[in-house]
C-alpha cells in the first residue's frame, strides 16, 4: 500500500468528546479523538466521539441505544462534537483531509459521516462487518458512503507515521505510532490499552481477549524500544493531565 501523506507529523491535538461513566465500577473516563496535523498541511482526524445525539438529550440516547446497561454519560455536551473541537483548533470539517477509525464502538464513530470527501481509513475486519459494531444489541447506523481505504496489516501511512493493526478489543481494533518533532515518538493506542491496569487485568470483558493480550504486550514492547509517549484510550488517571485542544502536542 503506497503512503497515503507526505508530509511528517508536524503536531497532535487531544479532542474532549466528553465524559463517560462505567457502572461496574463507578470509573470515569474521558472520550477522546485526535487531530494530527503534518508539515505538508495535511489533517488527520482520528474518531469522532459519541453520536450528536448524546449532545442533545443523553438520557434519551442512552435509552434508545440501551447503553444503560453499561454507564451513563456524564458529560457530552455542543462543544464536545467533532466541528466544534476542531473550531478550537481553527479549523472546519472541510480541512480535514483524512479521517481514521480505531474501531467502530459507539464512542468513536458518532460523526463518521461528516467528514466527506475526506477518505475514511479502517481496518478490514471493521468494515467487513454488515454494520459497525456500535454497542451491543443496538446496531442502528449504516456504512457511510465514503471511500474506504482498507488496513489488513501494519502500514506507514506516511513518514513518521505508523499504523498498527492491533485486534482484540474490537476485531479491527487500530493504534498509532507518530513522531514528534519536540516530544518524539507518541503511541496512541485507542481502545487497545484503554489503561495501564488492563494489561494486569488481561483485558477481561474484550472482544477476544487473548488477542487483546498479545496486542497490549506488542505495544507496551513497541513503546518500550522506542522511548515513546504513551497516551492511553481511556484512562482515568491520564486523561485529566493531558493537554486538551486548543493545546497541541509538538
Amino acid at each position: 500500500m503506497q503512503p497515503f501523506l507526505s508530509g511528517r507529523p508536524l503536531r497532535l491535538a487531544i479532542l474532549d468528546y466528553g465524559l463517560f461513566q462505567v457502572h461496574a465500577n463507578g470509573r470515569v473516563i474521558g472520550i477522546c479523538g485526535y487531530l494530527i496535523e503534518t508539515d505538508a498541511g495535511e489533517r488527520v482526524l482520528i474518531d469522532t466521539g459519541f453520536p450528536a445525539k448524546y449532545a442533545e438529550d443523553a438520557e434519551a440516547a442512552t435509552a434508545e441505544d440501551g447503553l444503560g446497561s453499561f454507564g451513563r454519560v456524564l458529560s457530552v455536551r455542543p462543544e464536545n462534537l467533532p466541528a466544534a473541537q476542531l473550531a478550537r483548533l481553527g479549523l472546519t470539517r472541510g480541512d480535514v483531509t483524512l479521517q481514521i477509525v480505531s474501531h467502530t464502538h459507539i464512542d468513536h464513530i458518532g460523526d463518521m459521516a461528516g467528514f466527506a470527501p475526506a477518505p475514511i481509513l479502517i481496518a478490514q475486519a471493521e468494515r467487513a462487518l454488515p454494520r459497525p459494531l456500535y454497542w451491543t444489541g443496538a446496531q442502528p447506523m449504516d456504512w457511510p458512503e465514503a471511500e474506504y481505504r482498507l488496513v489488513t496489516d501494519d502500514l506507514d501511512l506516511g513518514p513518521g507515521f505508523r499504523v498498527l493493526l492491533v485486534p482484540g478489543h474490537a476485531p479491527g481494533q487500530l493504534a498509532f505510532l507518530i513522531e514528534l518533532p519536540r516530544t518524539g515518538p507518541v503511541l496512541l493506542t485507542s481502545d487497545a490499552i484503554s489503561r495501564a491496569e488492563e494489561i494486569e487485568e488481561r483485558f477481561a470483558g474484550s472482544w477476544d481477549a487473548a488477542q487483546a493480550m498479545e496486542s497490549g504486550a506488542r505495544l507496551m514492547a513497541l513503546a518500550e524500544a522506542r522511548g515513546a509517549t504513551i497516551i492511553f484510550g481511556h484512562s482515568p488517571e491520564q486523561w485529566p493531565k493531558l493537554r486538551k485542544a486548543p493545546e497541541w502536542y509538538e
